[in-house]
């Protein structure tokens, strides 16, 4: 057998993750506030990018400058005096040191005021301090009182005593253990004097969100009207007491285009708000043109051109995309823009990105955590792409759709009588949607709509 070396030459296709790919997918999965970190953070590192003139005319708004009389000032200054008035209100520039909050105080700092208003000897101070930092994000004390005795080395009778000058305290029903406790506050403060609301919120508190009037009636030996009217009133009373102390996480939506109606047409204008136009800076372009190669400034410079002109690109292109999205999504779904939510129709990613023509995840990374603000409301791409159903006219209805079809019919059921989801099914047939019993009852439990059992009134 004979042996020997060949040389030949082959041309492949392969796919390599490059750093600018990975840039680019990475800008184009980002929320455009994420985005605009990111720039932020990127023009910090690159000094060859920065803003465009235009954008920071935008931004940068005039600052009247404002003259200070300083002649004016020292003729007046022996008017000022330390006094009593001058910490309430000030008629003249409208102007109170009480008006300023540095933060919104926690469930702790509104209880510990109250505390500390309570007279009570100096040994109990730290029982109800312990107490009161054992609280959790609504109100409850889940720490057992014969913990807290232990660790204090305290009588629990002592901390019983605190524990019920707190549950005193607002909001009512805070320092609870658990539910039974806190509704029986909040119906003590109130001055509810009848037993058998006391009796079903210590018994029967499983029954009622299983919406079992009429067994909690025969055991009570009253009619069910009243068990509803007692269960209607104890919907009023906060189950969560502390959770308006509770820190607020406030998120906002940008969109990301806005599709606004001029006439009969739909127009995508993509929101340039929130990321700003980058160049390269000039001197440094200047720089780099007439410095010489090898020079170590000149290569450190054409290093980050080329970053900056990838990041531009990069971004260029995550517009480019979205904005081709969404004008699929404006073009096959024009009825739901043009007559509402029950008019949204079956759509796909795969779909999308045979129009497109780009692959399936592009479209997804798109879509994901982008919104576009219409006529009808500011929704996630996402929103759009849903399954669904063929209807008698042989178009298909998306699920959304249906779920709103469902919440129209159940809003005019009569309440002695809920329609079960056999009886929505047959009433969506007639509205040429055949679908099944199960399928209804899967949207309900989305929409969170509890069974024609839970919402039967008597």
């Amino acid at each position: 057998m004979e042996m020997g070396f060949n040389l030949n030459l082959e041309q492949t296709q392969k796919l390599v993750m490059t750093p600018q790919l990975r840039q680019a997918i990475k800008i184009l999965q980002f929320t455009s506030l994420e985005l605009e970190e990111y720039i932020e953070q990127q023009i910090e590192n690159n000094p060859m990018i920065e803003i465009s003139e235009e954008d920071k005319k935008v931004k940068e708004e005039p600052v009247e400058e404002q003259k200070v009389d300083w002649k004016e000032y020292a003729e007046d200054f022996d008017n000022y005096e330390y006094c009593k008035e001058a910490f309430h209100h000030n008629s003249d520039n409208d102007f109170n040191y009480e008006n300023i909050i540095f933060q919104n105080p926690t469930l702790q700092d509104h209880l510990l005021f109250q505390f500390n208003l309570t007279y009570l000897e100096a040994e109990f101070h730290e029982i109800g301090e312990y107490i009161i930092d054992s609280l959790d994000d609504n109100g409850y004390l889940r720490v057992p009182v014969n913990e807290i005795a232990e660790h204090l080395h305290q009588e629990i009778s002592a901390v019983e005593s605190v524990l019920g000058i707190i549950q005193t305290f607002d909001p009512h029903g805070v320092a609870a253990r658990d539910l039974s406790e806190c509704l029986v506050i909040q119906c003590r403060h109130l001055g509810v004097e009848n037993e058998n609301v006391y009796a079903i919120i210590e018994s029967y508190l499983d029954e009622i969100a299983s919406n079992k009037y009429p067994a909690i009636a025969r055991n009570l030996n009253i009619s069910t009207e009243q068990v509803q009217d007692i269960c209607d009133f104890l919907k009023t009373l906060e189950p969560k007491p502390g959770r308006k102390y509770a820190s607020i996480d406030n998120r906002y939506v940008v969109p990301d285009v806005v599709v606004k109606k001029i006439g009969n047409d739909y127009y995508i204008l993509p929101n340039e708000r929130n990321t700003p136009r980058l160049t390269i800076r000039k001197d440094y372009k200047k720089m780099l043109s007439s410095g010489d190669e090898n020079d170590e400034a000149v290569k450190f410079l054409n290093d980050k051109f080329n970053n900056a002109m990838w990041l531009i690109k990069s971004i260029e292109q995550r517009m480019q995309t979205i904005y081709k999205v969404v004008e699929q999504v404006v073009e096959k779904q024009r009825c739901f823009f043009e007559y509402g939510k029950k008019h949204l129709k079956p759509m796909t990613l795969k779909e999308i990105a045979d129009e497109i023509d780009v692959h399936e995840s592009t479209v997804s990374r798109a879509t994901n955590g982008k919104y576009v603000e219409t006529p009808a409301g500011t929704f996630e791409l996402k929103y759009f792409f849903s399954s669904g159903v063929s209807d008698d006219t042989g178009d298909g209805l998306a699920s959304e759709s249906i779920k709103n079809y469902i919440r129209e019919i159940l809003d005019d059921e009569n309440p002695k009588k809920p329609m079960s989801d056999d009886r929505i099914t047959t009433e969506l047939a007639a509205k040429g949607i055949k679908i099944s019993r199960r399928t209804v009852a899967k949207y309900r439990e989305d929409m969170k709509i509890p069974s024609s059992s839970k919402r039967k009134r008597y």
